[in-house]
């Protein structure tokens, strides 16, 4: 058994309408599946979300403010007004900055940008700024992906006779800035279609509405700030990230090719990862350690040499968190373990990278699944900065917001948030966010969910296939790619890769097929130890080819797997139990001998081990414990098939079995005589009367073509019948002996039992093997090879 990480949610299936979508659209049964799955169910319902033009673009003035906003920079333009562009330090503030900075000046704008650094300022507007920025005569500021939370920078504003626009996508809070034009669709009055625009996607509407047309050249960047924050790929965004997509590898600006030059990207194989993995990182890098000036001077340079330098500048940024982000991590696991996992985990400390603690935030997410807040604590200042992130079915969001009387400035939404706090209500707000959490999420609501798609079997795993579902892309929120099931495969081959072996290779098949398919488990070499390859194996993941010298094949990556029955790890001989001993260095085995104490055993059984000696049968503290028992080590092997017959219905629980049967390790079976050969030796006695076996067993042997061990086997059962007797090497047939069977010596009934218990135990195939402990534990369940 191998228990999934995830529960996986698998739907009900139904082929309606699947062969009717494959021929109208000529897609795959797979494509032509996934579109039923998720309610495309015509021709033109595919077409439409396949072929997607400029008309899937809305209005930009059905966003509340818009004209408004316009009108406002038009006027600010015209009039040569000084324009301060204020913009956030993420990929998205930095991708919105560019987007309205380059539009500005296309339109003969006076205008700059501002940044706020993370570290000194803090996230959003902020009263210094705005008032540096009157003293240098601007009097128009508009923000890009922040501000919808400034009230009173908004008054600050007005105060210093500086007309503000706000321009973002983050939840409204109940009370909006006094400002003279808020563009955000999520605000209550906004009935725009498209409530998920990321702040470059409100960015990049405001440049369609003040240029009067699509601005192309810019769908790069809206892309990278509409991936890289994680916005849903639904409808609109999802054509602006393809557009985007699809005009970078047609050719990138200077800054966004120098970037892909040093992270080593191909722009031609570009997709939604190559942004949110490599681009998004680096640019986010920036704000994160330092000032994000030079990641939004990267967009806007037309330069190919200062793109370079400032590539090189923000990789070695990147670098350089990465190696903070692991150290805070680990020293936050610290914390977690030794607090316990609660239901809302709150971790921080004096030090802590403000700029990477959500980047921490994530990984404990990850490794708990709970809602964390990570806190980095200033001391000094006797205040704490923040990083929320959520699971499914707990509003961070809405959760925090019933914390406002101690939280005075927090931004975000359902899955993740930003707060700044005092640090003597860190605790207060553990307190109430447990509470919180306690009472509204369901003990379901706690174990993490993997939807599958849909089932597909290995013989549909095409490279045409793969082709079809990777036209949906780009992939993402609101447009997840496809997790499709492989149910109950075998096991062809398996084995660790990399250098330090973090990640597993498997080749499967169905069984009976001759097809394989190559999987690849990243960051799951350790399943290694917990998969026997004669187990059926189910897989959850996703769909890709695999290019490698000209050749392409298909590849599932897989995201978790699953063992539903027991498994049979091979241990059976001394020196292969002596090498993968380790794996088994656990409390939880349980150990049984069937021949020998333990204190007898040549072998060092751990002592943590529970230990059940099963010579003689067993009583019934033994039965409870053996049926309790999860994962067996069958030590040795039982005199008779019955005793291990009689063992193996009570193993009720068994997960995974480890036999090793220590004591059989001659390497040659211990095979009994046959009975014509027991009828010819004893005729060849009879008519001599007495041989000397010390000087005629090896004649016997080579003439006949039998073992000596067969000959000194037979003689000793004749003995015990009385046949003959035995000494000195002289065996000496006895006159009249009592009629007598082969059954009724103790020795051949032994060795017989004995050679029964080898061949089915010891040197049968591991399969073979496996079946007939199949068979005895669930008669039902398995036939006989």
């Amino acid at each position: 058994m191998l228990p999934s990480k995830s529960k996986w949610l698998v739907p009900d299936w139904s082929e309606d309408q699947v062969g009717e979508l494959a021929e109208a659209t000529g897609l795959s049964n797979i494509a032509a599946r996934f579109f039923v799955q998720r309610r495309k169910t015509t021709k033109e319902e595919v077409m439409s979300f396949l072929h997607m033009d400029h008309r899937s673009l809305l209005d930009p003035f059905l966003l509340y403010d818009m004209d408004r906003a316009v009108d406002r920079i038009r006027r600010a333009i015209e009039k040569q007004e000084r324009i301060l562009i204020f913009g956030d330090y993420d990929a998205d503030g930095v991708t919105s900055t560019a987007i309205t900075y380059l539009t500005l000046k296309r339109l003969g704008a006076e205008v700059s940008y501002y940044i706020p650094n993370r570290f000194t300022e803090g996230y959003g507007p902020n009263e210094g700024a705005f008032r540096q920025a009157a003293e240098e005569s601007v009097s128009l500021i508009i923000t890009v992906d922040t501000g919808i939370s400034g009230v009173h920078e908004a008054e600050v504003a007005k105060e210093c006779g500086m007309d503000l626009i706000i321009t973002d996508h983050h939840e409204p809070p109940p009370v909006l800035p006094d400002a003279f034009a808020v563009v955000n669709p999520k605000q209550e009055h906004c009935s725009y279609p498209n409530p998920n625009l990321a702040g470059a996607g409100v960015a990049f509407k405001l440049a369609h509405a003040l240029t009067g047309e699509i601005p192309e050249d810019l769908f790069d960047l809206v892309a990278i700030g509409t991936i890289a924050d994680l916005v849903s790929l639904e409808g609109e965004n999802r054509y602006l990230a393809k557009a985007g997509i699809e005009a970078i590898r047609q050719g990138p600006r200077a800054g966004v090719k120098a970037l892909l030059d040093i992270a080593g990207a191909e722009v031609s194989e570009l997709n939604e990862e190559t942004i949110g993995f490599m681009i998004g990182p680096r640019l986010n890098a920036a704000g994160r350690l330092d000032s994000a000036d030079p990641a939004a001077a990267l967009l806007i340079t037309e330069n190919p040499h200062e793109a370079k330098d400032l590539a090189e500048l923000i990789d070695g940024l990147n670098k350089e968190r990465q190696s903070i982000v692991k150290e805070i991590a680990e020293e936050a696991i610290e914390q977690v373990e030794a607090q316990g996992v609660p239901s809302v985990i709150i971790v921080g400390a004096e030090g802590w990278n403000p700029g990477v603690i959500g980047i921490v935030a994530s990984r404990l997410v990850e490794r708990y699944y709970r809602p964390v807040i990570v806190l980095s604590f200033d001391q000094e200042k006797e205040q704490a900065k923040g990083s929320a992130r959520s699971i499914e079915g707990f509003d961070m969001f809405q959760s925090l917001s019933t914390c406002r009387d101690i939280l005075p400035h927090f931004g975000g939404h359902p899955m993740a948030a930003g707060l700044t706090m005092s640090l003597s209500d860190v605790e207060e707000l553990r307190e109430r966010l447990i509470r919180l959490a306690n009472e509204s999420m369901s003990d379901d609501d706690w174990i993490r969910k993997l939807k599958v798609d849909l089932p597909v079997s290995i013989e549909e795993v095409t490279l045409n296939a793969i082709e079809d579902l990777q036209a949906m892309a780009p992939y993402g929120i609101g447009n997840p790619a496809p997790k499709v099931m492989l149910e109950d495969v075998g096991i062809v081959s398996m084995r660790r890769i990399g250098a330090t072996g973090d990640h597993l290779k498997l080749s499967v098949n169905n069984k009976g097929s001759g097809i394989e398919l190559d999987a690849i488990a990243f960051g799951k070499g350790d399943a290694a130890d917990e998969i026997s390859k004669l187990s059926p194996l189910s897989l959850v993941g996703k769909l890709g080819i695999n290019e490698w010298n000209g050749k392409r094949k298909p590849q599932f990556l897989v995201e978790d797997m699953q063992i539903s029955d027991w498994q049979l790890f091979d241990f059976r001989g001394n020196t292969k139990f002596a090498r993968q001993q380790h794996l088994l260095n656990r409390s939880e085995v349980t150990a049984v001998t069937f021949s020998h104490p333990f204190s007898a055993i040549r072998t060092e059984i751990p002592e943590e081990w529970i230990k059940v000696e099963v010579i003689d049968g067993f009583t019934d503290d033994q039965r409870a414990i053996i049926q309790k028992a999860g994962d067996v080590v069958f030590i040795d092997l039982p005199k008779t098939l019955e005793q291990m017959e009689r063992l193996v219905q009570e193993l009720k629980n068994l997960e995974k079995l480890y036999p090793v049967f220590l004591q059989a390790d001659s390497g040659k079976i211990e095979t009994v005589p046959r009975r014509e050969q027991f009828s010819e030796l004893y005729k060849l006695f009879i008519q001599q009367e007495k041989v000397d076996m010390k000087r005629h067993a090896h004649t016997i042997s080579r003439k006949k073509g039998w073992s000596m061990d067969h000959i000194r086997f037979m003689c000793k059962v004749f003995s015990e019948l009385e046949f003959v007797t035995m000494k000195d090497g002289i065996v000496e047939v006895v006159s009249n002996p009592e009629k007598k069977q082969l059954n009724d010596s103790a020795l051949y009934q032994e060795t017989l039992a004995k050679q029964e218990v080898e061949q089915a135990l010891y040197y049968s195939s591991s399969g073979e093997l496996k079946r007939w402990v199949e068979q005895r534990k669930n008669p039902a369940a398995v036939p006989e090879a």
